[in-house]
């Protein structure tokens, strides 16, 4: 993690959200009655207990990785090979969780990552998620391929931060159309994902013959579109729609040389997401990009890959200190925040865990995983002796096995 400089890592004056983990006290005090959590707080545990509720196919989809599953394997084993050297006496009696990232005040480093067709988990998909991220005060990233169109899901968030990640695809008009969209229903930044030019191979939904947007399920944002609209013919109905979209969905004919045509589109933050090597975060920025977030897909695309933990300090040090440099793909625990945040990564971006507490619980479930991710970094920072997110620097952690 960098120094705090710039705009990029400050922390905004303002009254902090009352500690996170009062979420724990609260959960012991309520035993006193006898009350237990409904859905377990060990968030490794929910993709079990989402699989007894959901159908056979929409776990796969879910849950799924490309190939054999490695690179969804090694995501977690880079966070295996850290571990945090705390501080003592510090004085963490008051810890502010906030940064800020293009201007806007966040009241923790963790945004909900964008995923795709939610309703496949439930059926108000989107909405509960959005909903839910705003209760507990954390921006949420759209997907492109959302079983709800952006302005709906900005309604259901009211007031709260949230941004909108962008799969470009082929048709110009209608890429264009989808981009000048974004800024009027009141996203605040772009992430655009660069490693889906195509589908990775995944036999979890090869196997079931199943992926949702064959069934209308992810194509929300198109067929709300004017320019989408405009393509399809007079009465074709849903699998004209369907056609449609799988013709222009995917884009690998992109390069460097594109992203100026976005920039002209829209004035919004642009950050690339899926950048892994640090010759790519230096093209993207060169590109006009203005932050990047490094990820490998959480694993569902490539497989054979590199971890994204282990990608990102070398993209942090091609870039500096002052560009907002943002991490997803294994994150599933408040440390494994803090190791990210020491790693390089200014913020992090948070998928599949929500998606299983949506299965298990719509919005509740949603804000349950959230909660206690939140309460899990709370706790991590103060055993660590982290008064605000500017002190959990690189010092933190080390790599496992004896010290030296």
């Amino acid at each position: 993690m960098s120094e705090q400089t710039g705009g990029t890592r400050a922390v905004q004056a303002g009254t902090p959200r009352p500690p996170r983990a009062e979420m724990v006290r609260d959960i012991y005090l309520a035993g006193i009655s006898g009350q237990r959590p409904k859905l377990s707080t060990d968030l490794t545990t929910l993709e079990e207990a989402a699989r007894a509720v959901l159908e056979p196919h929409a776990h796969a989809y879910i849950a799924g990785d490309a190939g054999t599953g490695t690179t969804g394997h090694v995501n977690r084993e880079a966070f295996e090979r850290w571990r945090l050297l705390p501080r003592m006496w510090k004085g963490v009696s008051e810890r502010d969780m906030s940064v800020t990232l293009f201007g806007q005040r966040l009241d923790a480093p963790v945004l909900l990552a964008p995923v795709a067709a939610q309703t496949v988990a439930h059926p108000e998909g989107e909405l509960a998620s959005v909903r839910a991220a705003a209760e507990v005060g954390l921006p949420f990233v759209l997907s492109s391929f959302s079983s709800h169109s952006m302005e709906d899901v900005a309604k259901a968030a009211g007031s709260e931060p949230r941004w909108y990640q962008l799969y470009w695809p082929n048709d110009p008009e209608v890429a264009e159309s989808l981009v000048r969209r974004i800024a009027p229903a009141g996203y605040a930044a772009i992430v655009v994902t660069v490693d889906n030019p195509t589908f990775g191979y995944r036999p979890c939904d090869m196997d079931t013959a199943y992926i949702p947007f064959v069934h209308g399920q992810g194509i929300a944002n198109f067929t709300s579109d004017p320019a989408f609209q405009a393509r399809l013919p007079e009465g074709g109905g849903t699998m004209a729609a369907v056609g449609q979209w799988a013709q222009i969905s995917s884009n690998p004919t992109l390069t460097w040389d594109d992203l100026p045509r976005l920039r002209s589109w829209t004035d919004l933050p642009i950050l690339i997401k899926g950048v892994q090597h640090p010759d790519d975060a230096r093209k993207a920025l060169a590109s006009g990009a203005d932050g990047v977030v490094v990820s490998n897909h959480g694993g569902r695309q490539l497989d054979g890959g590199v971890a994204a933990l282990d990608a990102l300090p070398a993209v942090r040090a091609a870039l500096g200190p002052d560009v907002p440099v943002l991490m997803d793909s294994g994150v599933r625990t408040g440390t494994d925040v803090v190791k990210a945040l020491a790693l390089g990564a200014d913020a992090i971006l948070f998928g599949r865990p929500y998606l299983y507490g949506l299965a298990l619980d719509g919005q509740a479930g949603v804000e349950h995983v959230l909660r206690c991710l939140l309460a899990d970094l709370d706790l991590a920072m103060t055993l660590t002796g982290s008064r605000t997110i500017a002190d959990i620097t690189r010092d933190l952690v080390v790599p496992s096995g004896p010290l030296t």
